[in-house]
């Protein structure tokens, strides 16, 4: 996978190995939790807002690419929102709460992450043209872009998203 990739497929990818990363560094009591739990709600965020803008719904025009797997991930980011908000708002990065809420975002990011590996990602890789899946790559990274530009992972930014999906 080298750095110049456009391949959706592979930029998605990127992204779960970096937030897998993020997770290791947020597990470690002597890192620096807040600034690794910044990094990766930006990441996060960003990542599943192009992922719905962009990839989802041109997947969804591929007969082989299931749309409850597709409908399925947007619900799953949802809920991996919720427990980013859940662990942004412990104040001590310290504490057995900071623990407790990261497993439980460790969990929803890591369920979502495989799920989508294992089902979309192959269908793409089977039923999208390299052609096609390197154009949606690089809409994905523009999307991405905007959203880490705008600072898409802060604690204000979160919650608006987790009130907008539960109304």
């Amino acid at each position: 996978m080298s750095p110049a990739t456009t391949d959706v497929v592979e930029l998605i990818l990127r992204d779960h190995r970096r937030m897998e990363d993020l997770f290791r560094t947020m597990r470690n009591a002597e890192a620096d939790r807040a600034g690794a739990l910044a990094e990766f709600s930006a990441l996060l965020v960003a990542h599943a807002r192009a992922e719905e803008e962009k990839v989802y719904p041109a997947l969804r025009r591929y007969k082989n690419v299931d749309d409850e797997e597709v409908e399925h991930g947007v619900h799953e980011h949802q809920e991996a929102n919720e427990a980013l908000l859940a662990l942004l708002e412990v104040e001590d990065t310290s504490s057995e709460e900071w623990d407790e809420k990261l497993e439980e975002l460790v969990t929803a990011v890591n369920h979502h992450a495989d799920e989508e590996e294992r089902t979309l990602l192959n269908d793409a890789r089977e039923n999208v043209s390299d052609e096609r899946r390197a154009q949606l790559g690089k809409q994905f990274e523009e999307a991405r872009a905007e959203h880490l530009a705008a600072d898409c992972g802060s604690v204000e930014k979160v919650r608006a998203l987790v009130e907008s999906a539960e109304s």
